[in-house]
């Protein structure tokens, strides 16, 4: 495991996604619970390296093996031989860096690039920033804040009408009513 080094600006200047956390230990022989923040539990899996941050301290870690189990993930990390040594790990983030993520088609987004973005009505209402987004089943919903609270839903074409992530900006056809 080696500690993260902020010692080049490009390193300092990354963006990181938190992806996880570390919400258990699961038996004798070093395995963590992970919480996976992914769109498909198991697809936390896939990334490597992992950065856990254990006091304030980000660490490069590999994966030694990993499962789903339940409604979690279990994990084995690489120099965590034993439950005592696993126990010092509950209650870390994972991250990894933005570069990590696949490439998406045109007019797919990460959440995370729409976290912040400023949302224009149609007819030229700003509602506020994008705080958060929701699963809801059917489709995403924005949560905008602004003068107010506002749950848009995220439906291309529809709905949402363009996003400009250069601009930081998304125009939806919504009511300020609404």
């Amino acid at each position: 495991m080696s500690e993260v080094s902020y010692s080049d600006q490009a390193e300092k200047d990354k963006a990181w996604l938190k992806i996880g956390n570390i919400s258990g230990v699961f038996g004798v022989k070093g395995w963590l619970k992970i919480y996976a923040n992914t769109d498909k539990k198991e697809n936390i899996l896939s990334y490597q390296p992992w950065y856990v941050e254990r006091n304030k301290v980000r660490i490069a870690v590999k994966l030694k093996a990993g499962k789903p189990h339940g409604k979690t993930i279990i994990a084995l990390l690489e120099g965590v031989e034993d439950r005592n040594e696993a126990e010092m790990w509950v209650g870390s983030d994972i991250y990894i860096a933005s570069d990590q993520l696949p490439v998406l088609k045109n007019g797919e987004f990460y959440w995370s690039d729409l976290i912040g973005l400023n949302v224009v009505s149609i007819t030229s209402e700003k509602f506020g920033v994008i705080d958060n987004m929701l699963e809801t089943g059917a489709n995403d919903v924005i949560v905008v804040k602004g003068d107010r609270e506002r749950l848009i839903p995220f439906v291309l074409n529809q709905v949402v009408k363009s996003v400009d992530l250069k601009g930081q900006q998304m125009i939806v056809d919504w009511d300020a009513d609404f």
